[in-house]
């Protein structure tokens, strides 16, 4: 009867010892991968039986791609869900051995945004994140890139000329949905206004022009107000709207193109009866499907988190091998739409 091979057997095979096999069996830390590829060669030639070296070999022949993630708001229901997204894409792919490091930015200033861009490249081989539009970003995704770093620009296309790809939706689009919603629901001739986050988001512009290019185009009996910026915050919304309210008795449509819909929400339960006021929101959250269910909200524009996340992570392994590339591009995803009586 032919003897089993041991572990013993199979470190003297290997050239290594038997601590080092068995760190290789247990797929524990600090074993290189020539190390790892002698011993597995080694179990072929002596016919040690085990299914653990199979996958040690597919998980030292895999490349290592360490995903760096920097959004904002860590405290509000989107980002968080976003981040769990991202994780999940992370380790739904079985081409590389990825890692996930996901970082929030303190506030929206460029220099926050910078510092944790920063942090994230010394440990990143390919970076996405969701920064605002400023000089600076520019400048330091340029640093960034030119190091052989890729960096990804999500939900708001930033650093366009430097960073590698925009990933999000096409926001003239954006705006022109929620246009074209309040005018379909809105019957009386009256006043609209927009809220922005701030002359900094850009995504948050392109879709607030969508938005006044629909009403002009098809809508020219309504009257725009004044754009107000509301920060992306619940309070200063809040206040925004009833101003807004107590002002413009013949307010009929609102669209927060950016954060800060549960201010707005709140003011139209004091002010004003569901359905009186049309509001068009971004993201379905607990609060964002509450309303849409209690009518405060007419439509929810959302972004497909687990589409994005899974294209984004392709493309960021395939970027993390081949380096950065001057081709630049956008890939947008297509939203989705959520009245009150699909949820």
């Amino acid at each position: 009867m032919t003897r089993r091979p041991t572990l013993k057997d199979l470190a003297k095979a290997a050239g290594v010892g038997v601590a080092t096999v068995d760190r290789v069996l247990n797929g524990r830390a600090n074993v290189r991968a020539p190390t790892i590829q002698r011993v597995i060669e080694a179990a072929r030639e002596i016919g040690y039986p085990t299914r653990v070296l199979a996958d040690r070999h597919s998980d030292a022949t895999r490349p290592r791609v360490r995903f760096g993630f920097v959004l904002h708001k860590a405290a509000q229901e989107f980002y968080q869900n976003f981040a769990q997204e991202l994780e999940r894409a992370v380790a739904a792919r079985h081409d590389v051995r990825g890692s996930c490091s996901i970082r929030f930015s303190a506030s929206q200033t460029p220099a926050d945004f910078a510092k944790e861009i920063l942090e994230a490249s010394k440990t990143a081989d390919v970076i996405a994140s969701s920064a605002i539009n400023h000089p600076s970003l520019t400048g330091i995704v340029q640093d960034v890139t030119t190091a052989g770093i890729p960096v990804f620009a999500l939900l708001n296309d930033f650093a366009r000329g430097v960073r590698q790809n925009y990933l999000g939706l096409d926001n003239v689009k954006v705006g022109r949905i929620a246009a074209w919603m309040i005018a379909m629901q809105v019957r009386d001739p009256g006043k609209l206004a927009v809220f922005v986050g701030g002359n900094r988001w850009h995504g948050h512009i392109l879709r607030e022009t969508g938005f006044q290019s629909y009403i002009r185009e098809y809508a020219p009996g309504f009257s725009m107000l004044d754009t107000v910026v509301n920060l992306e915050t619940r309070q200063v919304t809040y206040e925004a709207m009833l101003e807004l309210l107590n002002r413009h008795r013949d307010l009929r449509g609102v669209y927060v193109a950016g954060g800060g819909m549960e201010g707005a929400i709140a003011a139209l339960r004091e002010m004003r009866p569901p359905g009186k006021v049309a509001l068009v929101v971004n993201e379905l959250t607990e609060e964002s499907r509450r309303a849409l269910s209690d009518r405060y909200v007419s439509m929810v524009i959302a972004t497909p988190l687990d589409d994005l996340c899974r294209d984004l992570v392709t493309l960021m392994a395939a970027a993390a091998r081949e380096g950065p590339n001057a081709n630049t591009g956008q890939h947008f995803l297509t939203p989705q739409l959520y009245v009150p009586e699909s949820i």
